[in-house]
């Protein structure tokens, strides 16, 4: 599936309501066209990974600018429900000043923009695709679980897609913005292009349950954190310097071991009183 090109200047707001079947990956992303920007294209991603029959599904978010693709802005989660089984709201709204991925009206991530990342900033024309692809090398527990066609044909569902902004040629480079200044505007007002601090809150509990992932704390890849990363202190103890969960498992296990420790800690203090008591 391909719709139409929208500025670059300009917000824009993808909501389709999706189904997808246990394919290896099933993706929409948003990028510009390949043959313009041959090695210094932009796009934004939202991927729905590998999935193990009776394990949760797993999806990421990404961001590419000017032809980045070694420096992946990759963030994993589990998701709380079965994407296979009903329709659910899947956004992104691109604005000149940040992106704001969504699930069900819910706020996930928000990226930035701020002069530091320069061309790394998504910010030319892109397009809508909606595709399923073999991804077997990487997408499902790093490659051990391969695409099994025996299920297939593998198929994705969409319907209530809609797509606001300012529709240019495809192939132009640098698109007139002060024509589509009223779109910009009027986009950049909505309810949607302001995260509240209740949405905000909805994120931080999302980000804390779900996320398994993220790039900002991978330390491996980035000895430099990239300058868009909002690090959050609480969030980072989290992380291996890999960027994954410590411990592994979900982020409830986590909280479960770490109270475990802490009683662990007090009955060791416990038994110390007692025996200077002594």
């Amino acid at each position: 599936m391909k719709v139409t090109t929208l500025s670059s200047a300009m917000a824009i707001l993808f909501v389709p309501r999706m189904v997808i079947a246990s394919a290896s990956s099933s993706t929409f992303i948003l990028t510009s066209n390949g043959d313009v920007f041959e090695k210094n294209h932009d796009e934004l991603d939202i991927e729905f990974l590998g999935n193990i029959e009776s394990k949760p599904w797993r999806f990421q978010t990404n961001v590419y600018g000017n032809g980045s693709t070694n420096r992946g802005r990759e963030e994993r989660y589990n998701l709380w429900f079965d994407p296979s089984k009903e329709f659910h709201r899947y956004s992104i709204l691109w604005t000149a000043k940040n992106i704001i991925f969504y699930v069900d009206e819910v706020p996930i991530r928000e990226v930035v923009r701020n002069d530091a990342m320069g061309g790394d900033y998504p910010s030319k024309p892109m397009s809508l695709y909606a595709t399923i692809w073999d991804a077997s090398s990487w997408a499902t527990n790093g490659g051990k679980y391969k695409v099994n066609y025996e299920y297939a044909p593998f198929t994705s569902e969409f319907k209530d897609l809609v797509l606001d902004g300012c529709a240019i040629d495809p192939i132009q480079k640098f698109p007139n913005s002060p024509a589509c200044s009223e779109t910009d505007t009027w986009l950049e007002s909505r309810d949607y292009a302001i995260i509240t601090p209740k949405s905000r809150s909805a994120m931080r509990r999302f980000r804390q349950r779900y996320m398994y992932y993220s790039y900002c704390y991978d330390n491996v890849r980035y000895p430099i954190t990239p300058p868009e990363c909002a690090v959050d202190s609480n969030e980072k103890q989290r992380f291996r310097n890999t960027g994954r969960l410590r411990f592994g498992g979900s982020h409830r296990k986590q909280a479960r071991m770490e109270r475990a420790r802490r009683k662990r800690r007090s009955r060791a203090a416990s038994v110390s009183d007692d025996q200077t008591d002594m």
